[in-house]
C-alpha cells in the first residue's frame, strides 16, 4: 500500500495557533462566496456566481465539526438553494447589522467569540471580524477591512477564497491530512 501523500498546503505557525479552536465561521456573501458582482436580469432578478471549490470546503468543515454560518445584507432564491444544497443551516438573510445576527448564531451553538472565526470584504462585516478570534479577507476586500485581516487568502472573493479559510481550518483543528487521505488512495 503506498504511504499517504503529504498535503500541499502550508501555513506559517502563529497563523495556525491563531486558528486553532475555532468552531464556528462566519461569512459575508457578495465579494466573498461571490465575486462581488451583481448579475440582474430584465425583470429584476439577482443571479449569482459561486464557485464550487469554495462549496467543498464548506463542506469539508462540517464534516470536521466546524459550523459554517452566513450573515449577509441581501436575499435571493439563488442563495437559499445554494446554502440549502451545501447543509448551511445557520443563515441570516437581509442582514444589516451583522454582529447581532452573529450572536443569535452563537449562543445557539453555545459558544463564544474566541472559537469563532470570520470571513468579509466591505464595512458592514467589520464588527463581526473585530469581534472574532480569526478574520480573515479576500485580497480584493476593501483596504480597511484588509487592515483588519489576520489572513488574507490567496484567492479573490467568489474564485476559491473560502476554500482557502476552509484549508487553513482543516489543517489547524488537525482533520485536513485524514480528510485529504479520502480522496488519495
Amino acid at each position: 500500500m503506498p504511504a499517504a501523500r503529504e498535503p500541499a498546503v502550508n501555513y506559517p505557525p502563529g497563523l495556525l495557533l491563531k486558528a486553532q479552536g475555532i468552531r464556528v465561521v462566519f461569512f459575508d456573501v457578495d465579494g466573498v462566496l461571490t465575486d462581488g458582482g451583481l448579475y440582474m436580469t430584465e425583470h429584476g432578478e439577482t443571479i449569482k456566481r459561486f464557485n464550487a471549490l469554495d462549496g467543498h470546503g464548506l463542506k469539508l468543515l462540517q464534516a470536521a465539526g466546524i459550523t459554517p454560518a452566513v450573515i449577509t445584507g441581501r436575499d435571493s432564491p439563488a442563495l437559499r438553494a445554494r446554502l440549502q444544497a451545501l447543509g448551511i443551516t445557520h443563515a441570516h438573510y437581509g442582514t444589516e447589522d451583522k454582529r447581532p445576527a452573529a450572536e443569535i448564531t452563537l449562543r445557539a451553538l453555545g459558544l463564544d467569540w474566541t472559537a469563532a472565526a470570520a470571513m468579509g470584504d466591505d464595512w458592514p462585516d467589520l464588527p463581526v471580524m473585530n469581534s472574532a478570534a480569526l478574520r480573515c479577507a479576500p485580497p480584493n476586500a476593501h483596504a480597511e477591512v484588509l487592515a483588519c485581516a489576520h489572513y488574507v487568502t490567496q484567492a479573490r472573493g467568489g474564485h476559491g477564497a473560502v476554500r482557502d479559510l476552509c484549508d487553513l481550518l482543516l489543517v489547524a483543528s488537525g482533520r485536513y491530512a485524514a480528510l485529504l487521505a479520502a480522496y488519495t488512495p
